[in-house]
Parts: structure tokens; C-alpha cells; sequence
């Protein structure tokens, strides 16, 4: 499987954010995003998931599911962390698998709390958790509903070091089972990565 981009470019609010991006990662490679604040890091992985419009350029998943869109074939983690503060960690991951839909290998949702360090929280409210456990049961949507595609937009935010070992043995096993991951981060990633410098060239 290969992620391919071509020529993207993005307009927000009248703003050009960027051009001519382009960029390649296949199975089990990390493509880690760098750049100063407002380079379009964010908007890029918005733009593969789906969630800003491109304007101009291709994007294109090779070997990937036939006639499902890319954006269903992605999961995007980004800055929010979009838990329904009243349901219980449980039943906020439950909803989360739901709705993304549940295919492959994905773990359970008592299986994805654990691997992300929260599974004795599974029946509180998401209204009692710190930031650093509101990030680790965002993450725990990677794991409940199984897409090949990952994009992280500061993943490591609020993560403690077990948290953020955790996240990295995440991607390990995500790559090792053919997947691929676009991340932002100003952390320098324990993985194997190419780098690209939103503004520059893909090195």
C-alpha cells in the first residue's frame, strides 16, 4: 500500500496555506510532518482525512480498499480530543468503534484501553479524566476500529513518558502490520522516518 500526494495545495479563509506538496509513504513507513506553527502541518492531515478541501493536486492510496474513499481508510487524532464528557470511557470508545466501524484485526474496546494504560477507567465518566488520560483514550480509537492509515497531529500533547511509550509501541505494531502513519510532531520519533519540512522538500 502506498499514500501518495501530488501537487496539493490548500486555501483556508481566503489564505494560501500551502502548494506543490507532495510526498510518498507505503506500508510501514512514517512520514513525520516538520515545521514552524502555521506552516500547514494540520491542514495537511486534514486534507488526507477529508476534512479540508484541497485546491489542486492529487491524492491517491494505492492498493488500498477499492471504492472506499481514502478519508474512510484514515484515522485522524488532532488536537481535540472529541469525547462526550457525560459517557463513560467505555461507552465513548464503544461509539467511537460504532461509528468508524470496526474491520480486521481491531481490538476490543476493553483490549484498547488497556494498550493504551486506562483500562481500570472503562466505567468512569470521560468528565473525570486528566488531559493526559482524555489523549490516551483518543488514541485508544487507533486500536478499536482498524484502518490502515494514521494521521497524528501532536500525538505525544499531554503524554506522560509511559503514555508516549506506548504510543510509539502503537505505531511499531501498526507498522509491522502494514500499515503507514503521517505525523506532526516537534518530537524526534524512536522509529525510523522520512521528514517532510512543510515549505521545503521531502528528505
Amino acid at each position: 500500500m502506498k499514500l501518495r500526494g501530488d501537487g496539493l495545495a490548500c486555501v483556508r479563509g481566503g489564505r494560501q496555506v500551502f502548494e506543490d506538496i507532495g510526498f510518498a509513504v507505503s506500508s510501514g513507513e512514517v512520514l513525520q510532518l516538520r515545521g514552524p506553527n502555521g506552516a500547514g502541518k494540520s491542514s495537511l492531515l486534514r486534507l488526507v482525512a477529508g476534512l479540508v478541501r484541497r485546491t489542486a493536486g492529487s491524492l491517491d492510496l494505492e492498493a488500498g480498499e477499492e471504492d472506499v474513499p481514502i478519508a474512510e481508510q484514515t484515522h485522524y487524532v488532532g488536537h481535540l480530543d472529541a469525547l462526550k464528557p457525560a459517557l463513560t470511557v467505555g461507552e465513548n470508545l464503544r461509539f467511537w468503534a460504532d461509528m468508524l466501524g470496526r474491520s480486521g484485526d481491531a481490538a476490543s474496546v476493553d483490549e484498547a484501553l488497556e494498550a493504551v494504560g486506562i483500562g481500570p477507567l472503562a466505567d468512569f465518566p470521560a468528565a473525570v479524566l486528566s488531559a493526559g488520560q482524555r489523549r490516551r483514550l483518543s488514541l485508544a480509537r487507533l486500536l478499536a476500529a482498524a484502518r490502515p492509515v494514521w494521521l497524528l497531529d501532536e500525538p505525544t500533547t499531554a503524554l506522560d513518558t509511559d503514555g508516549q511509550a506506548r504510543l510509539f509501541r502503537l505505531v511499531e505494531t501498526h507498522l509491522a502490520g502494514g500499515g503507514l502513519a503521517l505525523i506532526a510532531t516537534h518530537v524526534d520519533l524512536p522509529l525510523p522516518v522520512a521528514t517532510l519540512a512543510m515549505g521545503g522538500a521531502t528528505r
